[in-house]
């Protein structure tokens, strides 16, 4: 297994298990960030197909599990709800006669994330503005 990434959730992009590898619900939690209480609640909430369990009947993730994690936290992250990360877990199961309806629920949920950038790169431009005007000001008085 590799280290984790320093933001917690690179580690989970970059992880490579070895063929029958699998990581516990700690080392998942650990590895994400994320508590044990979300990860159990993705599942239960189909988000996650059912996660392999050990002879203990403790969660046992392998590869298939992480990728799928790292898309649901990129998909939350960039604030896709919960109801429609639900509905594109469902459209997952429907294996790929559902191909079109994913990529439109994903293409959606692209331009929300586009239009959301504009709007921060405009928040974030008048925000550069008013700095300019305030160490203009700290200038002007200086030299008065």
């Amino acid at each position: 297994m590799s280290d984790q990434g320093p933001d917690g959730t690179c580690g989970v992009g970059e992880l490579t298990l070895k063929p029958g590898e699998r990581l516990s619900i700690g080392q998942v939690a650990e590895l994400t960030g994320l508590s044990h209480d979300t990860l159990r609640w993705y599942e239960r909430g189909g988000l996650l197909e059912s996660v392999t369990r050990d002879s203990g009947g403790r969660r046992q993730y392998n590869q298939r599990d992480l990728r799928r994690l790292l898309l649901l936290m990129r998909l939350r992250t960039t604030g896709m709800p919960v109801s429609e990360m639900q509905r594109y877990a469902g459209l997952m199961k429907a294996g790929p006669s559902a191909d079109r309806q994913r990529a439109e629920l994903l293409e959606a949920h692209r331009d929300r994330v586009l239009s959301h950038i504009a709007d921060l790169e405009r928040d974030l431009e008048m925000i550069n503005r008013k700095i300019a005007s305030h160490r203009r000001g700290v200038a002007q008085a200086a030299a008065g």
